[in-house]
């Protein structure tokens, strides 16, 4: 899959983007709106990729068990209505017409369009934004059975909704288009260390922006993230370069009730509010901040998490 440059202005939006993508990989990009439509705007016409636009309409004087007998036998699929309504957890909606579902029961309808796509990838425009945590669940349960045979590209301004799917994930903003590192710890053992072997403790935190050292006291910092060898420091919805390493910052924090929970990623455990369990090994951490910040959680981690919250 292959995106051509887009310049505006002498400004590049869109770099040249080539995705190797294969069955039974999900690829996430987390990008802004105007960049999002100007991906979908490059694959619109190809006759490989089947779209699911986020504002896509629904045939709302049908009932659920109505649609799904209609979209059976447009696409001449082989499996019965009542079994699909089964597989799509829709037993109790199947007489209720879509223009009186909840809003989040009507999108994951809808969503369930991609289901009966012929075409082998399929490109999804933020599929979990308007989806309750069941409903989430229960679509990411069909993604990951499509994902056997078909291809997955999911394109969302959050992290957590590409965490949940996605087996890759790509950042694309001003700074260009870059891999976001999301395997687990149990994937790279030589960064895996003990949190009891570091007893620094520092009153600052040095980080730097627009050439100023600016220095952070450690409550202040939200999570700290590594992209391709640089290390964010989050704070406040914005993020700022530390020369720092992520091991030497997790010696350094420890004492001020950071964790490890990621290979990639240290998080303020006084900002964490949920733990999220997706599947029995995809978990995540929402914070308590002004932007409602979401980092992965190594599944190797989860239980010293809840040791060290005593859950």
């Amino acid at each position: 899959m292959q995106f051509e440059p887009i310049y505006y202005i002498g400004e590049l939006l869109l770099p040249k983007i080539e995705l190797n993508m294969t069955t039974n990989q999900s690829i996430g990009i987390i990008t802004d709106l105007k960049r999002k439509q100007l991906l979908m705007d490059q694959l619109v016409d190809h006759s490989r990729y089947y779209l699911f636009r986020v504002q896509q309409n629904e045939y709302m004087r049908l009932t659920v068990e109505e649609l799904i007998t209609f979209l059976i036998r447009i696409t001449e699929r082989n499996e019965s209505a009542a079994w699909l309504m089964d597989y799509f957890a829709l037993k109790e909606e199947r007489k209720v017409k879509i223009k009186d579902l909840s809003s989040t029961k009507r999108m994951y309808v809808t969503l369930l369009r991609v289901f009966f796509a012929h075409q082998p990838t399929l490109i999804l425009e933020e599929p979990y934004f308007y989806l309750e945590e069941q409903d989430r669940r229960q679509f990411k349960r069909i993604l990951d059975d499509l994902s056997q045979e078909k291809q997955i590209l999911i394109l969302t301004s959050n992290l957590e909704d590409a965490l949940i799917s996605c087996d890759a994930i790509y950042r694309l903003n001003e700074s260009g288009f870059h891999p976001l590192d999301i395997r687990d710890f149990e994937e790279d053992k030589q960064e895996v260390q003990k949190q009891d072997e570091a007893n620094i403790t520092l009153q600052k935190i040095s980080t730097k922006r627009n050439d100023k050292v600016i220095l952070f006291n450690p409550p202040e910092i939200d999570f700290i993230e590594s992209v391709e060898g640089s290390i964010l420091v989050h704070v406040g919805g914005e993020n700022y370069d530390c020369a720092l390493t992520l091991t030497e910052l997790e010696q350094r924090l420890l004492n001020f009730g950071f964790f490890r929970c990621h290979r990639s990623y240290i998080v303020n455990l006084q900002k964490v509010r949920e733990i999220i369990t997706w599947t029995k090994n995809s978990y995540s951490l929402r914070l308590n901040t002004g932007k409602d910040a979401v980092v992965p959680l190594s599944r190797s981690k989860l239980h010293e998490l809840k040791a060290l919250l005593n859950i």
